[in-house]
């Protein structure tokens, strides 16, 4: 009985210290007032096993690679039931991590685990990119059909993105191109991109300019350099957490999260250089229930973005995004600040973006697709959003992305394969500098539908354009603009400025 009743106390103790994980990541308040059903994303679960990376043999010299060392030592917690991996300060060289469920890598203050720029480490895997499926480069950080996983702590991540990326020549100083061209690697035909190797050149041929999309693992290994992997990614995953950490130099995407539900992401910063090609930030892809909190963003290509799959893979995937909030984070420089699409098949619905600040990036709001994507974008509320030195459009909703202008006044059938943007709700926006203010591009065949803007205040150089729309509520909007009228609307109906109709 004594061996009974100390066997109960060690079982309670441990559910106790599991409990103290599922406390909340963000305030109460960011959880308040949503327009649509919601409950609070808890944090994911985890024993109390502490393992340190330098028991497993590790050396934080920069130099050895330590592959070996992360995956005995998540082996070895996964034996446990799962629990922290510690990383401590130093610089850890590494393969790809693949996690284990029950896992937190946590990297105390001074850790920075940097990826290994040998690309036979990275073996090409079927997966999805830029919401197609096709083969890539095994991600540094990934995880698959996995529950209660983090990544905390106070330390840096880099994935070496400079061996992987191409480099456009007119975003570099003529000294740094140079040096680039110099260091290896070859340049296109146009002398204008400079590719690491031979195999990525080839790559870009066949997929970008002859838009040859490879289907198997035969086509995909002859331009396996081209196919570069995004830094982190979480598939088919449960009660996922990101906290504290800075994430850098990624090869393409820094963070994916698709088909996952219950995704925290807070206190986090992902920077990458301006010129880096297809650097997104966070891409949350078919996800549910998520919530982005007091993040940065300083990245190539769109900071924030919101997706769903891509034309009739996305389709047949039918999961959409929903039920996400994004609250206090910044964006510097990147494509776009919040952007949902262009990939958005299978649907976007029930998002709050709320007190975020824009700075310097191409647009600041942007929605994008085009025909052939099908999918309903609706139910959007983005409130308190402040704006500066925006490049393009302050806000951007423009459904003929990478598409011929030419068949802009073409009215095409309405089927499945015909993206829809409807009940998008836009209020207490300031932007100071802008080259247009707003830019709103529907389908003859589709417009978009029920947009209201409330209270909005735009400095600019050209004023609003608004086409192919059908309903466009406006109170209290002021656009402040150099040239041109402040307003001009073409082909919509149901358009309103402080209840007159335009």
């Amino acid at each position: 009985m004594r061996n009974v009743g100390a066997l109960l106390l060690v079982i309670s103790s441990w559910l106790y210290s599991w409990s103290t994980f599922s406390q909340s990541a963000v305030p109460e308040s960011v959880y308040k007032n949503l327009p649509f059903k919601m409950g609070n994303v808890s944090l994911p679960i985890f024993s109390d096993n502490e393992l340190n990376i330098r028991d497993f043999g590790a050396i934080p010299d920069g130099l050895t690679l330590n592959s070996d060392a992360f995956e005995k030592a998540l082996a070895t917690l996964l034996a446990k039931g799962g629990g922290k991996l510690i990383i401590p300060a130093g610089i850890w060289l590494t393969g790809p991590i693949t996690f284990q469920s029950n896992v937190n890598l946590h990297l105390e203050q001074g850790a920075v685990i940097v990826f290994s720029t040998d690309f036979k480490l990275y073996p090409l895997v079927e997966t999805s990119y830029e919401g197609r499926n096709e083969y890539r480069c095994f991600s540094p950080i990934n995880g698959k059909n996995l529950h209660d996983i983090a990544i905390t702590g106070k330390g840096i991540i880099d994935g070496s993105g400079e061996a992987w990326r191409p480099v456009k020549r007119d975003k570099m100083t003529e000294e740094h191109w140079k040096k680039l061209v110099k260091s290896g690697g070859i340049l296109n035909e146009k002398q204008d991109t400079w590719w690491p190797s031979k195999s990525a050149l080839e790559g870009d041929i066949i997929v970008e300019e002859k838009g040859i999309i490879p289907k198997t693992m035969e086509e995909s290994i002859a331009i396996k350099d081209f196919l570069r992997p995004v830094m982190v990614s979480f598939i088919n995953c449960k009660n996922v957490w990101l906290d504290g950490i800075t994430f850098q130099n990624s090869p393409a995407w820094t963070i994916h999260s698709l088909m996952c539900e219950n995704l925290m992401v807070s206190n986090i910063s992902a920077r990458s250089p301006w010129y880096g090609a297809n650097n997104d930030g966070i891409d949350i892809e078919s996800s549910k229930n998520v919530v982005l909190y007091n993040c940065s963003f300083d990245v190539g290509d769109d900071g924030i973005c919101v997706k769903s799959g891509r034309d009739e893979d996305g389709r047949k995937r039918a999961i959409p995004t929903e039920n996400l909030i994004v609250s206090n984070c910044i964006v510097y420089h990147g494509h776009g600040g919040f952007v949902v699409g262009s990939e958005m098949s299978a649907g976007v619905k029930n998002i709050k973006v709320s007190n975020c600040t824009f700075w310097g990036t191409d647009v600041g709001i942007r929605f994008k697709s085009t025909r052939g994507r099908g999918g309903i974008v609706e139910n959007i509320w983005i409130s308190n959003i402040n704006m500066k030195d925006i490049v393009t459009d302050a806000l951007q909703l423009d459904l003929f992305y990478f598409n011929d202008d030419t068949k802009q006044d073409e009215i095409c059938p309405v089927n499945e394969t015909t993206p829809r943007f409807r009940n998008i709700f836009i209020e207490n926006i300031v932007c100071i500098g802008a080259n247009r203010a707003i830019f709103l591009n529907g389908l003859p065949e589709m417009n978009v539908q029920n947009l209201t803007l409330d209270n909005l205040l735009i400095k600019s150089e050209y004023g609003a354009e608004i086409s192919n729309a059908d309903g466009v509520k406006m109170t209290n909007v002021k656009i402040i603009s150099k040239q041109g009228d402040p307003f001009k609307i073409n082909k919509s109906i149901n358009v309103t400025l402080n209840k007159k109709k335009l």
